[in-house]
């Protein structure tokens, strides 16, 4: 059975492909493993929002003098309401009949005016804070007002459908991404900050003053934040340009893939899909073999295995700290 424009748009593209290559039992792989995903960027989503609100705002502007429990009963409040307003969000999507397709590309509208004020603020010393704030505030506005205006202009209305079109939305988030970042250009030259990233360290406030760390916090020293820059900037840029880049000019000379050249994408998909699934796995494992051993045979955490622990590449040491605070 085809797959109509309706059945796009309500996300049902990767079920009917993972059945037409593998059948049922793909079609439930498909199912569990977007599961997962969707479950665990709900749960990303709500952690951040509650540390954003317990840290930024209630501890910020609130309480100062707020302790460690009093950010973990805020935290969890905002977790919970949260959760309620997704809940919500997703009920009202639902009822007005926006499929997945529509709110997909709705998002970039919203949330792709923040996208190059972040990137300066957290990679370019010239960027002051107001300047991301207005810069993403003036994209967002501008995106809504493209995206409004050519829905009018080309389809001669504006309504739920002439909205969901791909060439209003498409206009409405590079104007988001493209306005707000020219914004954030010109002005962090015309009015540089030249922040002393160094200061970040001094402005860090702990919650408790007998918090458990490392002995040797290897993961905060300077040679190490530098190198870990270094191999993301190589390997990340690389990567970006040969997924947005090289990638469909590979595929541009293809046309409308025929049948063949399809299987061909797809295995070569499911091939991808496999690696990035062993390396993300299994690299984690390997890398804190050590402490899982320790953990699973109940021995002590020693300093010597904290150095034979180190990971080979930039990885958290939240586990450490945390087999470290139940040895004492």
């Amino acid at each position: 059975m085809a797959v109509t424009a309706d059945d796009a748009g309500s996300g049902l593209v990767p079920f009917a492909t993972a059945y037409a290559l593998g059948g049922k039992q793909l079609q439930n792989l498909m199912v569990i493993t977007l599961f997962v995903a969707i479950t665990s960027t709900a749960s990303a989503e709500a952690i951040a929002v509650g540390g954003l609100w317990s840290y930024d705002i209630y501890r910020k502007y609130i309480n100062p003098s707020a302790t460690g429990a009093d950010i973990k009963k805020q935290s969890q409040i905002m977790v919970c309401v949260w959760c309620l307003c997704m809940f919500l969000f997703n009920g009202i999507l639902d009822a007005m009949g926006l499929g997945l397709g529509w709110v997909y590309n709705f998002m970039g509208i919203c949330i792709g005016s923040a996208v190059c004020p972040i990137a300066a603020c957290i990679l370019w010393d010239k960027t002051d804070g107001w300047v991301a704030i207005l810069a993403a505030v003036v994209g967002f506005i501008g995106a809504v007002m493209t995206w409004l205006i050519t829905a009018a202009s080309l389809y001669d209305e504006v309504s739920e459908v002439s909205l969901g079109m791909l060439y209003a939305q498409l206009a409405g988030n590079c104007v988001a991404i493209g306005l707000s970042g020219i914004i954030v250009l010109v002005l962090s030259f015309m009015f540089p900050q030249n922040y002393d990233w160094s200061l970040m360290n001094q402005g860090i406030k702990l919650v408790e003053s007998n918090t458990v760390v490392l002995n040797e916090d290897w993961e905060s020293t300077p040679e190490f934040l530098a190198e870990a820059s270094a191999w993301i900037f190589k390997y990340g840029w690389a990567y970006a340009l040969f997924l947005c880049v090289g990638w469909p000019l590979i595929a541009a000379p293809w046309g409308v893939f025929p049948e063949a050249v399809y299987s061909l994408w797809a295995s070569v998909a499911v091939c991808w899909g496999y690696l990035a699934a062993i390396i993300i796995i299994g690299l984690p494992l390997y890398e804190n073999s050590a402490t899982i051993t320790r953990v699973l045979t109940f021995k002590p955490f020693t300093a010597d295995a904290k150095e034979s622990n180190k990971p080979i590449s930039t990885t958290s040491a939240a586990a450490v700290t945390a087999v470290e605070a139940s040895s004492c």
